[in-house]
C-alpha cells in the first residue's frame, strides 16, 4: 500500500514534471501507420452526433471519399493545434505543494491559402501554401512564454511577424497526405535573421517535418480503401507520450455515417471513435514502470473526431480530433491523520486539432 511519504513525494515530483516540458504529447498531426479496411459494421457508434442528419446513399452506391485537383483552385484554410497538460493538487497543508489549475501548453493558430499550381503523377498536386494569419502561444505554469498575434500592433517587429505573407510549395496526395515538401528555403530565409525565442518558433513552424503534418489529413482513407458505402470504417493507429505515465496507443476507427446533399453538393460525413490498442511501441522496463506508476491513478478519457468531406469539389470543410485524458490519486484513508481532507493529485492531458475551410 502506497505510503503517505510516497503519496506526498509523488506530488513534488509531478510538479517538477509538469515545468519541465512545454509540451504534452506527440502532436495529433503526427503521421500516423498505414490505415487498414474495416468489416462494413464494425464499428458503428456514433461519437459526435451530426448537426444535420446525414442522408445514406442509395443502396449498393459507392462514393470516393478522397481530394482532387484542378490546376488555379485555390482555398483559404484556418488549423488550429493545441496541447495542454494540467496539474491540481488539492488539500494539500499550508507548507505543501498546493496547486491549483497550473498549466502548460501550447496552441498554434494558422490562416493559410492553398493554391494548385499543377497536377502530377498518380493524381497528386503541387500547392502553394501563404500563410495570411498567424498566432501562437506557449504557456509553463499559466505564464506565457511566448504570446503572438499577427493582427496586434505590438507584435509588428516579431521574427514570427515574418512569416505573414511568406510561401511554400509542396505535393499533396488525394489521399491527404503530404509528400513532399519541395520548397521553403524563401519563408526560411525571411526569419533566419531574427532572434529570441519567436525565432525558434519561426524556424520550428517551417521545418519540413512540420509543414508536412501541419498540412496532411490523416483522416481521409488510402487510396486502396476509398471506395465506401455507408457503414464502411477504416482505421489507423496513433500512439502518443504522456511524460511519467508512459506510451499509449489508440486504433482510430473512421466510419463513413451517411452523405448529405447541401447547397448542391453532396457532403461525406465522417465520424471518429478511439480503442486502446495494444500497439504501443515500448521496452519491457518501459512497461513495468508505467504499470506501477499508473496503479496509484484512476483513468478516464475521450478521443473522439469528425470530419465533413465535400465530394462534389473534392476538398475538406471542416475536421476536428480531441483526446482528453486524466488522471486522479486520492490518498490513503489509513494514512489521514486529525481527520484531514485527503490529499488528490489530478493530471490531465488535452490535445485537438481541427482545419476548417474558410472560402
Amino acid at each position: 500500500m502506497m505510503s503517505n511519504r510516497i503519496f506526498r513525494s509523488l506530488a513534488g515530483v509531478l510538479i517538477c514534471s509538469l515545468l519541465l516540458a512545454a509540451g504534452c504529447a506527440q502532436p495529433l498531426q503526427k503521421p500516423a501507420e498505414p490505415e487498414k479496411q474495416l468489416p462494413k459494421a464494425a464499428e458503428e457508434k456514433a461519437v459526435i452526433a451530426p448537426a444535420v442528419e446525414a442522408a445514406k446513399p442509395p443502396a449498393g452506391e459507392v462514393v470516393t471519399v478522397a481530394l482532387h485537383f484542378a490546376p488555379n483552385d485555390s482555398a483559404t484554410y484556418r488549423l488550429v493545434t493545441e496541447a495542454e497538460r494540467g496539474i491540481v493538487i488539492e488539500n494539500a497543508p499550508p507548507n505543501g505543494p498546493n496547486m491549483t489549475g497550473s498549466v502548460t501548453g501550447n496552441r498554434t493558430e494558422i490562416t493559410f491559402t492553398q493554391q494548385i499550381q499543377s497536377c502530377v503523377d498518380q493524381g497528386n498536386a503541387v500547392a502553394n501554401i501563404t500563410i495570411k494569419e498567424l498566432k501562437y502561444a506557449t504557456k509553463v505554469k499559466n505564464n506565457f512564454t511566448v504570446d503572438f498575434d499577427s493582427s496586434r500592433e505590438k507584435d509588428k517587429n516579431s521574427s514570427l511577424a515574418r512569416l505573414v505573407g511568406q510561401s511554400y510549395t509542396i505535393e499533396i496526395t488525394p489521399a491527404g497526405r503530404v509528400s513532399k515538401v519541395i520548397d521553403a528555403s524563401e519563408a526560411q530565409a525571411a526569419v533566419a535573421g531574427g532572434a529570441g525565442a519567436d525565432r525558434t518558433v519561426a524556424m520550428e513552424l517551417l521545418d519540413p517535418n512540420a509543414i508536412r503534418d501541419r498540412h496532411s489529413i490523416l483522416p481521409l482513407p488510402p487510396p486502396d480503401k476509398n471506395q465506401l458505402h455507408t457503414g464502411d470504417s477504416w482505421s489507423s493507429v496513433k500512439t502518443l507520450a504522456f511524460g511519467m505515465m508512459g506510451a499509449k496507443s489508440y486504433e482510430r476507427v473512421y466510419t463513413l455515417k451517411g452523405v448529405e446533399d447541401t447547397r448542391g453538393r453532396r457532403v461525406a460525413v465522417v465520424e471518429m471513435d478511439a480503442i486502446p490498442s495494444s500497439q504501443t511501441p515500448e521496452t519491457e522496463d518501459e512497461k513495468a514502470a508505467k504499470s506501477n506508476f499508473s496503479k496509484m491513478f484512476d483513468n478516464t478519457e475521450t478521443f473522439t473526431g469528425r470530419m465533413t468531406v465535400d465530394l462534389t469539389a473534392g476538398n475538406v470543410e471542416r475536421y476536428l480530433e480531441k483526446l482528453h485524458s486524466e488522471w486522479v490519486a486520492v490518498e490513503p484513508a489509513d494514512q489521514i491523520k486529525d481527520n484531514k481532507e485527503p490529499l488528490i493529485l489530478k493530471m490531465s492531458t488535452t490535445l485537438s486539432q481541427s482545419i476548417e475551410k474558410l472560402d
